[in-house]
């Protein structure tokens, strides 16, 4: 059951993916607002059949990479979308997108596969950085650092599952999205030191920052919350145990 569940996630987020991508090619700003919508129902509809730390790591998921989106996006100009805005569709969709590599990590296909699957993963990973920063006609620094991250997540992390799911489903993210032109990495970053490819190779490295954020935040987050929850029941409970003295 789990298996079906998490290849249909999985499938169905690439279909999303191709969909909301390739109607945003001609897209205007109201348009990709209504794609922004319709990625926000999709993302909450899933969340509904997902546990509570499931969706707690999702929410800061979107939230951190909201925010990198428009420093790194709106601000800085590291990669530039369409229409130079970040589309409403981007944060859901850095949720999805988080759900999918986690889907694929926890599924039991890639349990069962987990040796070979994170050997092959980072076997392309580093055979698509070389090329990078060797063969490929737009140097690429920022790939190879950032395949360098997924190495070591991979390495210590304690979900390398997880972050072989992210090297799949965020290298299709951004072959796509690239290719049909949503947006644009620019040559270098700000300081015209670090050369970037279109998309950066590693650029998994990168989302797996997102999925650390994740995995360190939301068991925090619900500790937080639970002792909240206890202190403001145990709060009521004296309240009506001194009403009930006062009644009597």
């Amino acid at each position: 059951m789990r298996l079906t569940r998490d290849g249909l996630l999985a499938g169905g987020v690439a279909l999303w993916v191709l969909v909301v991508l390739g109607l945003d090619t001609g897209a205007t700003l109201g348009q990709q607002r209504l794609l922004g919508l319709g990625t926000w129902a999709l993302l909450l509809w899933v969340l509904s059949g997902e546990d509570r730390a499931t969706r707690v790591q999702v929410g800061v998921v979107v939230a951190y990479a909201t925010v990198i989106e428009y420093v790194f996006a709106d601000w800085l100009g590291v990669y530039v979308y369409r229409l130079e805005n970040v589309p409403a569709f981007v944060p859901p969709g850095h949720g999805l997108v988080y759900l999918a590599a986690f889907a694929v990590g926890r599924s039991a296909w890639a349990r069962r596969h987990s040796r070979p699957l994170v050997a092959t993963t980072l076997t392309l990973g580093g055979a698509w950085a070389l090329w990078g920063v060797t063969l490929s006609d737009r140097p690429d620094a920022l790939g190879a650092f950032w395949f360098g991250c997924l190495l070591l997540f991979a390495w210590k992390g304690k979900s390398p599952l997880l972050y072989a799911g992210a090297f799949l489903v965020v290298s299709y993210l951004e072959i796509v999205g690239t290719s049909l032109g949503t947006w644009e990495w620019q040559p270098s970053d700000p300081t015209g030191l670090v050369s970037i490819g279109n998309p950066p190779s590693g650029i998994a490295g990168g989302y797996a920052w997102f999925d650390a954020a994740a995995l360190w935040c939301a068991p925090r987050l619900l500790r937080w919350w639970d002792a909240r929850q206890s202190q403001a029941g145990s709060q009521s409970s004296v309240v009506v145990s001194s009403d009930s003295s006062s009644a009597s």
